[in-house]
């Protein structure tokens, strides 16, 4: 049984609006943005450096406008959120055709167009947990109820209580929540996996849907200016869309009940009386932001995810972008093709069709495969925890891929030194790519509910006191010893008199008595998801710019196998990571066996 809390209207929404459209409208208007120059604006030369120049600003302002979405979607909500940024979306589409010139206007309208891009695009990470989110209470100081509605606080007498019978023990043991914190991981990396499935779908929509609207205008009787207008307003009209879906289909959402505009500005947040206890809901947006860093240093999960996330993002611009260069700088050196004009990348159409052809084959077999693998990458994710296999197969196919296409002679299997076998290898790059994506947005959403063994953050939580004796008690044995039976829990536990909490016998208590810890005493990060979002989405955009930067470079100085060189590079420090992390928690695991 999968574990998730929240509606099907709202997992509904969240595939279907937030995961599918989110690189929708970003793929459009990239695949798009010639045309406005062109068509709109009337600019014939230097329009391969605008268009650099428009994408190169979008990254910049993604860069900073990720986390601070983030930040903004843990207070006021990720509905909030995901709801703005659409509706940014939708009128800088309508706005980026009424630009008269490329500078500054068409760049303002692409920033602007940026900054609700990275809101919708952060928001597919920070709703993920929401959809498997644990509500139930986590308090230690809140009476202890079964999941059959049974409650300890009532008992017939102090005696009958501190008396531990086999029943008891089995009736107070945490080990029935086991299942459901198992099918809650599981529920998180099979979902991670369809909204890898959806954001491609996503992009096919916007390739076989959205980029053909102007040539559908065309013909029916609109100019080739009105047309690419024409196509920007009804694309522009879906954002909104979208937008009102959300609206209505990520309502009370779980854990987001008690967010909204009233907390934007205000550091004073009254939680109800039954959950009051923490300081934590209301920290400031830098602090907000700098917890969510440090995660990834203390938590294992969360550490890996961001690191899976920049190899991912990274992954993207090596298949989008240097396996075209990569077939073009084959095809030219070999005096297959004329040069292309060097201020317009896109000339390689009419200049080199065959290499033009080839790059999408490749391209595009790679995505294909990435698009079938997303749900098996999702189930594997969920099924196979320890040691990240998973994610460690996906970086070990990414090494393989890269160093292979690295050193290929042709990227042609039809001309000498060519081979088919290149399709397979652009078949490990998907791979590795749809896995370091599915793996890492299911180790974020496991490490953000603390589900599973993270041993960053649970291993202080082994043993939670300590007797005037000198001995141990698990967490949970010492919060119920310290309730009588029938009273008011205590007001906080520094309150507690130390005698209570002293054992009835002296010595050590015997490891049959002594009660395991609640799972749900592990801190949950929920009150963070958005700000490990957007920290998610800036590791992904630094991977972005240092593959294009340096890679771009290595790419004519070094030679073209150079970028796919780094990126191996990227998936073996993946792949040391992710096995160093599986090897360290099977050891303390083995660890707490023996203590226990």
């Amino acid at each position: 049984m999968l574990g998730f809390t929240a509606s099907r209207t709202q997992i509904a929404t969240y595939l279907f609006c937030i995961a599918l459209f989110s690189i929708s409208f970003l793929v459009f208007l990239n695949s798009s943005v010639s045309f406005v120059i062109t068509q709109r604006i009337g600019q014939q030369d230097k329009v391969g450096d605008a268009v650099g120049t428009l994408g190169f600003a979008d990254e910049l302002v993604a860069l900073v406008a990720c986390p601070m979405w983030g930040v903004l979607s843990d207070r006021v909500g990720v509905r909030t959120v995901a709801v703005t940024g659409y509706t940014i979306v939708g009128v800088s589409l309508w706005v980026f055709v009424q630009a008269g010139n490329v500078y500054p206007q068409l760049l303002l309208a692409r920033m602007f167009f940026s900054i609700g891009g990275a809101a919708t695009a952060t928001m597919v990470t920070a709703i993920l947990p929401t959809m498997t989110l644990d509500t139930s209470s986590s308090d230690p100081r809140s009476p202890a109820r079964g999941r059959n509605g049974t409650s300890h606080t009532m008992a017939a007498s102090i005696s009958s209580e501190l008396t531990i019978t086999p029943d008891r023990f089995r009736s107070r043991s945490p080990n029935a929540a086991t299942p459901v914190k198992k099918s809650t991981a599981a529920s998180t990396s099979q979902l991670a996996g369809l909204v890898g499935m959806f954001t491609g779908l996503g992009a096919l929509l916007a390739l076989g849907f959205f980029l053909p609207l102007p040539t559908r205008f065309q013909k029916s009787g609109a100019s080739p200016s009105a047309a690419v207008a024409d196509a920007f307003y009804v694309v522009g009209a879906v954002a909104i869309v979208i937008s009102v879906l959300c609206i209505f289909g990520l309502r009370n959402l779980p854990g987001e009940e008690e967010k909204g505009f009233r907390r934007l500005l205000s550091l004073k947040y009254h939680k109800r009386a039954e959950t009051a206890s923490v300081d934590r809901s209301h920290l400031s947006y830098p602090r907000l932001l700098w917890k969510s860093v440090i995660l990834g240093f203390k938590s294992t999960n969360i550490g890996l995810g961001y690191l899976g996330g920049f190899v991912a993002r990274a992954s993207s611009v090596a298949i989008s972008l240097f396996i075209p260069l990569f077939t073009n700088a084959y095809f030219l050196r070999s005096g297959l093709c004329s040069p292309a004009d060097p201020a317009d990348p896109a000339d390689i159409k009419h200049a080199c069709p065959r290499a033009y052809i080839l790059a999408a084959i490749l391209t595009g077999t790679s995505q294909l495969v990435a698009l079938i693998c997303a749900p098996l990458f999702g189930y594997l994710a969920g099924r196979y925890t320890r040691f990240n296999i998973p994610l460690t197969g996906a970086a070990a196919a990414g090494i393989i891929g890269y160093v292979w296409f690295g050193t290929l002679r042709s990227p042609d299997p039809k001309t000498q030194g060519g081979s088919g076998a290149v399709f397979f290898i652009v078949a490990l790059l998907g791979i590795s790519q749809i896995g370091s994506i599915v793996c890492s947005l299911a180790l974020l959403g496991r490490g953000i509910q603390n589900d599973g063994n993270d041993a960053g953050n649970n291993h202080v939580n082994d043993f939670a006191s300590l007797g005037s004796n000198g001995a141990t008690y698990p967490e949970s044995t010492t919060q119920q010893r310290s309730l009588s039976a029938g009273s008011t829990p205590l007001p906080s536990p520094s309150i507690a008199d130390s005698h209570e909490e002293e054992p009835l016998l002296p010595g050590h208590t015997p490891s049959h008595l002594s009660l395991p810890a609640s799972p749900s005493d592990s801190k949950s990060h929920a009150y963070l998801k958005g700000s490990i979002a957007g920290t998610y989405s800036l590791a992904g955009g630094a991977g972005i710019l240092l593959l294009t930067k340096a890679g771009g470079a290595l790419f004519d100085s070094a030679g073209p196998g150079s970028p796919f060189f780094m990126m191996a590079g990227f998936n073996a420090l993946l792949l040391i990571v992710g096995t160093a992390v599986g090897l360290r928690d099977a050891v303390r695991g083995g660890w707490r066996s023996q203590r226990s």
